[in-house]
């Protein structure tokens, strides 16, 4: 008898036959990390400057990360992006950050693919390839390496945490939250619900909880799979906060201000070896100086506001300590601590994006693309007691974030040093051959994918999504470990927003400010230091060298069409262009109640910037209370809620509070419309409305801009942080009971003429191609 065709055998390598008796089983082998191979995790602290660990000078008390910095490697010359976005891309694909497909923070798709904000396809992460060579992988904590136009629940999630290649992900997508009220939570693919945030809530505390559970669970079930953490720390970006305990412990470390401050951190970098002896502490002339008024010069009232604001950014220090040393001693306890190779570092450097004076209103300036008004509010006076804790959004002053940057110029966005130069800390204990100790060669974010899959003994994937993985820009700074002389790299270009700068064995050529079209792209003013000799550079060189500056500048140009750099944001037009296809989110919407928020980014594009409208159907009763609709938090929002038989409307302005009672409504149904009116002055009138009659009123409100509100929109209860606090006081998230909550639509109107977007139709692209 002939054999009869067979199909899904072809891959089988056992012997099938028709009966069991005679048949020969085999199973596909698993994929297994080497014998020993070590567990590694990377904890990223978010705008964490250069001199705000104990290793690097810092008076805050570090003890968890002095001990991994004692008996392990204190990187000295270690660079990053500019950006938050752009350094983690780099962390992941070891690709330099435009080539990795993020030139800027994940707000915009402007069209090119140095800034799509998504990771290319052919680009394997460092989770992709640990977990192709047998490790378990898991995430804590800030991703934005999603385009935000895709942070929604219906959004593709190609380019969440788990499709790039982790096991496990909790935390928050966005750029930051709240720590006391975090806006949104995601586990693996999913939102978390949290109706109600218990007292005490902080989410520094629950990354570290979750991050230690899946340790747990892993060795509950596996006790030889060697596993890849990547912790990242959601603080200290702003709005910084901390938890009260941790805010006392440094009450009155910082009343002695910031120059005296940053004197003191300088002096022990010097003693401590991380500057060298010839390194110069930048004069106010040009360290933005400007920017920052000498600490003597203050009033009474003024100082102890700014150092009530630094003294939470301390504590929220001080917790990122505390999170490092629950790990280790966890790892201690399993008895994997020896085993375990442990990255520290930041993905830029310290921000001074709360201005002169700071600010106790993070969305009044942050984040807001349009002109603001003469008379706008950019810090809403409020009592210093609260910074830090869940009623306050803050952002400490200038001068604290200059001495978080001790020694270095500027801040993060920029190439200056003290944008681009970070700490870096390595823990291995049991690293063969490992030699530990201070190491001043040059190492590069996207130097650390390599350098960790080095140490690992694992082989980066060759290839993703049926591609060839694109070539890496990192290299293995493995030979450190072992050998303090061994090289590091030599050159490396940056870019953000225009400001550009490379750096050539020593040799820095910057240029502040972006170059026009008539100048070219190796144009424009440069200035040039040599960081062998003035590491804080203080010297420009470049009136007394226009060659070298013109080399180095061409060597810019060069390397920048390599990585995809272009095009240069000349005009201020780059990132005010978006694809036609986010049009959809902002279409009039129906909103369910009692559901998870509508997410942050879908909600603003009903809301900011323009006029727009809720139409609302109740069904009331003799006991109805509870909030109806709310979209935002302690940053900035607005409620309405029907209280005590009326409705409430309540309207955050950036902590500055108005309210006003309508009249009380008979029972049964009602169509009610809330309309939000710009009018001048980027101002709403706020008007509630049933037929013809006016329920309430709020005249004029500053609109809510940028990124405010934070918090998404909720239909019959208000989601986490509170808008108003007083009505949370008395009814936490306020549910609404004893009615029907009908219907509940948005319907967004006209487009302030101050916004600046513009929606470019996918096919005029293609088209223009096509000519």
């Amino acid at each position: 008898m002939a054999e009869l065709p067979r199909r899904g055998y072809e891959r089988f390598a056992g012997i099938p036959t028709e009966f069991a008796s005679t048949s020969t089983p085999a199973w596909r082998s698993q994929t297994r990390a080497r014998a020993g191979a070590p567990n590694v995790i990377v904890m990223l602290v978010d705008d964490l400057g250069f001199s705000d660990l104990g290793p690097f000078g810092s008076e805050i008390p570090t003890p968890h990360i002095d001990e991994l910095a004692g008996g392990g490697w204190v990187f000295t010359n270690y660079r990053t992006a500019p950006m938050c976005s752009p350094a983690r891309a780099a962390l992941m694909t070891g690709l330099n950050p435009h080539r990795a497909g993020f030139g800027f923070v994940a707000h915009t798709d402007p069209g090119y693919p140095g800034f799509a904000c998504e990771l290319p396809e052919d680009a394997p992460t460092l989770a992709e390839s640990l977990r192709a060579g047998g490790y378990a992988t898991f995430m804590v904590g800030k991703w934005h390496l999603t385009v935000e136009s895709r942070l929604h629940d219906a959004a593709d999630r190609s380019s969440w945490p788990l499709q790039r290649g982790f096991d496990h992900y909790f935390g928050s997508m966005d750029g930051f939250t709240s720590l006391h009220h975090p806006h949104r939570l995601v586990r693996d693919n999913s939102v978390v619900h949290i109706p109600e945030f218990p007292n005490g809530y902080f989410l520094t505390d629950e990354l570290t909880e979750e991050a230690l559970m899946m340790i747990d669970e892993l060795r509950v079930n596996d006790t030889d799979t060697p596993f890849f953490l990547y912790y990242a720390h959601t603080s200290v970006h702003g709005p910084i906060q901390a938890k009260p305990a941790d805010i006392a412990s440094h009450r009155g470390r910082y009343e002695a201000g910031w120059n005296a401050l940053r004197e003191a951190r300088f002096a022990r970098q010097r003693e401590l070896g991380i500057v060298p002896e010839h390194a110069r502490l930048p004069d106010d002339s040009i360290s933005d100086g400007n920017l920052i008024p000498a600490w003597d010069t203050l009033s009474a009232a003024e100082r102890a506001l700014f150092a009530n604001h630094m003294e939470v950014y301390a504590a929220a220090v001080t917790e990122i300590d505390e999170s490092v040393g629950r790990l280790v001693a966890r790892l201690d306890q399993l008895g994997e601590l020896d085993n375990t190779i442990i990255v520290l570092a930041s993905d830029n450097g310290g921000s001074a994006e709360g201005g002169q004076n700071g600010t106790r209103s993070y969305f009044a300036q942050f984040g807001i693309s349009a002109a603001l008004p003469d008379d706008w509010v950019r810090d809403v006076p409020r009592d210093p007691a609260e910074i830090g804790g869940p009623r306050l959004f803050s952002q400490y002053p200038t001068g604290w974030a200059r001495v978080s940057n001790t020694p270095f110029r500027s801040f993060k966005s920029t190439t200056y040093e003290g944008g681009v130069h970070a700490p870096l800390i390595v823990s291995w204990p049991a690293a063969p051959g490992g030699v530990p100790g201070l190491r001043d060669q040059f190492v590069y974010v996207s130097d650390l994918a390599p350098t960790l899959l080095d140490l690992a003994g694992v082989s980066p994937l060759a290839e993703r999504a049926g591609r060839a993985a694109q070539e890496v820009d990192g290299r293995s700074v493995g030979a450190l470990l072992r050998d303090r002389h061994a090289p590091g790299r030599a050159a490396q270009h940056f870019e953000c927003m225009g400001r550009r700068s490379m750096l050539d064995r020593g040799w820095k050529a910057l240029s502040p400010v972006p170059p026009t079209p008539a100048t070219g792209a190796a144009g424009g003013d440069w200035e040039l230091y040599d960081l062998t000799n003035d590491p804080t550079e203080t010297q420009d060189l470049a009136a007394a060298n226009p060659e070298l500056v013109a080399r180095l500048a061409g060597r810019w140009v060069a390397e920048a069409w390599l990585n995809t750099v272009f095009p240069i944001d000349d005009d201020g037009t780059l990132h005010k262009t978006r694809p036609e296809s986010e049009r959809v989110l902002g279409a009039p919407v129906t909103l369910p109640p009692f559901r998870p928020p509508l997410e942050r980014f879908r909600a603003a594009q009903l809301t900011v910037l323009r006029s727009f409208s809720i139409e609302i159907d109740v069904v009331l009763t003799q006991t109805t209370a509870g909030v109806v609709v709310a979209h935002g938090d302690q940053g900035g929002g607005y409620l309405l809620a029907i209280d005590a038989g009326a409705p409430l409307l309540s309207y955050n302005a950036y902590g500055d509070m108005h309210r006003v009672r309508g009249i009380a409504l008979t029972h049964g149904r009602h169509q009610c419309e809330l309309r939000f009116t710009e009018i001048d002055g980027m101002r709403w009138r706020v008007v509630l409305s049933s037929g013809d009659a006016v329920l309430a009123e709020l005249p004029e409100v500053p609109m809510l801009l940028g990124m405010a509100p934070f918090t998404g929109i909720s239909v019959g209860y208000d989601y986490g942080g509170p808008v108003d606090w007083d009505l949370h006081a008395q009814h936490r998230s306020y549910r609404f009971t004893g009615g029907t909550i009908e219907r509940v639509r948005y319907v967004p109107g006209a487009r302030s003429p101050h916004d600046p977007v513009v929606l470019r139709e996918i096919t005029e692209t293609v088209a223009a191609l096509a000519d």
